[in-house]
């Protein structure tokens, strides 16, 4: 696993990808330069597309295509997505939003965002989970 200067990932990205390839939860991995570096197969069902179709891409890029607005449809700068609060401001951050996946459906997501330290407190990247939020009228 290298980044796109062909550089390898880091042990704990590597890790972390290695973890989230085994869950059935949905998440997503994001390298410290900001590229999406690996989403899981349980993550391909809500994005509508499959990783190994995908690569990997800038992650303002990704989240540029899954057209992420706030739960009341307002527009929401990618800074603001929990993922890009836990790149930037390299914190924990959670959010319920909507997206609209590659096929073209819009999904209520919850969203649990946070950064990956290692020894010295250096950023290897971000780690998100998400699950779609179930209501009476999507849950058909």
């Amino acid at each position: 696993m290298a980044n796109a200067g062909g550089e390898p990932k880091s042990l704990p990205l590597i890790l972390a990808r290695e973890l989230g390839a085994n869950l059935a939860t949905p998440m997503f991995l994001i390298d410290k330069e900001g590229t999406l570096a690996f989403y899981n197969e349980a993550a391909e069902l809500l994005i509508g597309r499959p990783f190994a179709e995908l690569g990997e891409i800038p992650a303002l890029d990704f989240g540029e295509e899954l057209r992420l607005r706030d739960s009341d449809g307002s527009p929401l700068r990618r800074r603001d997505t929990p993922a890009g609060i836990a790149f930037f401001e390299r914190r924990p951050a959670h959010k319920l939003l909507v997206a609209t996946a590659y096929d073209g459906v819009d999904r209520r997501v919850e969203v649990t965002a946070y950064p990956l330290f290692g020894a010295a407190d250096d950023l290897h990247g971000v780690l998100t989970v998400f699950w779609e939020v179930r209501t009476p009228t999507n849950d058909a």
